[in-house]
């Protein structure tokens, strides 16, 4: 039926609105969150984990009214239509649809909200301040305070904006066949025949942009290993459009076409310093959700083992280094829309996963992200940490034709001992371990990924018949081996040479392991049903359970 819950869509029970159990209080705070980010609906009669309404669910008129009348009385500027829905199923539902607040929403009395992912979250202490900056009565995309008529633009930039928009595959073809005043006035360029602070920006002449004050500036500086700056590149003159700065950035720096070569047998693979993708996202991301009232350049810091993307503003509300990679919330709607339709930037919240994508499939680490003073820093490395996990991603993409966040769990798997679920939920900034469930689903399935152990102790780990095809089941010291990684070795072991003796597994899978170390985890194996053995002492041999039938009874079972 119709999307589930998440950045714009929330489902509350008919509880929530009528019988003993109602709270407009409650809904009023719903309300407020949506409005205090970009609008949604709030569906009204469709319980947790349902897609549809009970099928004889039927809304009473008064009910509707009572819901409208409630929600404005105890909010301030929010603005909510309630109206009844038919689910395909026949069952009704009250679908209440918000708009984005122009300016700051709260509840009648005095309480603020944002929407954070699916969850509504209160907003306190000084972030009310932080709330009521980035949400002006008046965005500064729509402002006309330059009072720059629509003929005064520059005509080879309009036609170079336009042009590209109409070829676009993401703008519908109802909206190409508009006129080009009708375009400029659709994408809010515009407005009553005056250019817009948007439409300055991204077609008006130099001179208009260095009028605005907060128009983007850039400068790439190169550092040696001593922090000595030996190159530079700036763009501060503004001749060209954000829309434009970003090809001419990634054309005008050399480094950007640097590559490693990596051996692969008879074979190199060349892997770029900094992959195409990857400084693209970074820099239209630094364009799009900059804070236009702020002045600052945007720095590129060219160091030998990674880039640095400086940006002037903290991020937005509700955003933190620890949950970029979910939460998104987009500070100036009418840029990112531009860059969207034409092509430069992926759907919103998707941006930094493109970023781990790539960079864990070049064998590198995933994007620091951190906020220092007034500024946000992206850290992104140069160099190839794990180059045959290169080989591996594409092995196994090419078999499974995995999907973005499956090739991000098996990047961040790959060059370790395995996870715990704690430890992978961390590191995909989920909050609770139980959700990268969906993650792993199907590489448990093929086999790509492997676990051991159960509830807590459930650790997670790139298959060994995997890493060994690429090289990657290097030795590992007793040290560092993991209980779960050691096991598996062994089952791989007894999986193709049945009936062996403890000493012929050390040699062959695990030789840098203590005996009574890898004698440990046959025990192991054997509790757990796994292994079978037949035999005393040092005539003992032992298989996969499955090959004997069943453990025998009797015998020692210390793994001799």
């Amino acid at each position: 039926m119709s999307d589930g819950e998440g950045h714009h869509v929330d489902k509350k029970s008919l509880r929530k609105v009528q019988g003993p159990g109602k709270d407009f209080r409650e809904l009023a705070g719903d309300v407020v969150c949506f409005a205090n980010g970009v609008g949604g609906v709030l569906r009204l009669g469709i319980e947790d984990g349902e897609d549809e309404p009970p099928p004889d669910q039927r809304i009473a008129a008064a009910l509707v009214e009572t819901v409208r009348k409630r929600v404005h009385e105890l909010t301030v500027n929010a603005q909510a239509v309630p109206e009844v829905v038919k689910a395909p199923n026949g069952g009704e539902y009250i679908a209440l649809r918000v708009a984005r607040a122009v300016g700051v929403a709260s509840t009648s009395d005095g309480k603020y909200f944002m929407r954070v992912g699916d969850t509504c979250r209160p907003v306190l202490g000084d972030d009310v301040l932080r709330l009521a900056n980035e949400r002006p009565s008046t965005p500064w995309e729509v402002m006309t305070g330059l009072g720059i008529a629509r003929d005064r633009a520059d005509a080879e930039e309009v036609a170079s904006l336009l042009g590209r928009l109409r070829a676009s595959d993401r703008v519908k073809e109802s909206v190409k066949e508009k006129t080009d005043d009708e375009l400029l006035v659709h994408y809010g360029l515009v407005l009553d025949g005056v250019l817009t602070h948007l439409g300055v920006l991204l077609v008006s002449h130099p001179e208009d942009r260095a009028r605005l004050g907060t128009a983007p500036a850039v400068q790439a500086i190169k550092y040696d290993e001593r922090g000595t700056k030996v190159a530079k590149h700036v763009w501060d003159d503004h001749t060209l459009s954000p829309v434009d700065l970003v090809d001419d950035v990634w054309k005008t720096v050399p480094d950007f076409r640097e590559s490693y070569e990596i051996p692969e047998g008879l074979f190199r693979t060349n892997i770029p310093a900094y992959e195409e993708e990857v400084v693209r996202e970074l820099l239209v991301n630094a364009l799009v959700h900059r804070p236009y009232t702020q002045r600052g350049d945007i720095f590129l810091n060219l160091r030998p083992d990674q880039l640095e993307v400086v940006n002037v503003g903290r991020l937005p509300l509700g955003v933190t280094p620890s949950n970029i990679l979910h939460v998104t919330r987009r500070r100036n709607d009418g840029l990112a829309r531009v860059f969207h339709d034409l092509g430069l930037m992926e759907r919103e919240g998707s941006g930094y996963d493109l970023m781990y994508d790539r960079l864990l499939s070049s064998g590198k680490t995933v994007p620091e992200v951190r906020e220092q003073g007034d500024a946000v820093h992206v850290v992104v490395p140069r160099r190839v940490l794990h180059p045959k996990v290169v080989r591996l991603m594409d092995d196994v993409d090419r078999e499974h034709r995995l999907q973005q966040r499956e090739r991000i769990v098996v990047g961040l798997l790959a060059p370790t001992e395995g996870m715990s679920a704690k430890e992978l939920a961390k590191r995909l900034e989920l909050d609770d371990p139980s959700q990268v469930a969906s993650w792993l689903s199907r590489l448990l399935e093929v086999g790509v990924v492997e676990q051991t152990g159960k509830t807590r102790a459930t650790r997670y780990f790139v298959a060994p018949r995997l890493l060994r095809g690429v090289g990657l089941d290097r030795k590992t010291t007793l040290e560092r081996i993991e209980p779960h990684r050691l096991r598996a070795l062994i089952v791989e072991d007894l999986a193709r040479y049945p009936g062996s003796s403890s000493t012929d597994i050390q040699r062959r899978a695990a030789p840098e392991v203590p005996l009574r170390t890898l004698r440990r985890a046959l025990t192991e194996l054997m509790a757990d049903g796994k292994v079978g053995a037949e035999g005393e002492r040092r005539w003992r041999r032992y298989s996969l359970a499955p090959a004997i039938g069943q453990s025998p009874s009797g015998g020692r079972k210390d793994g001799r």
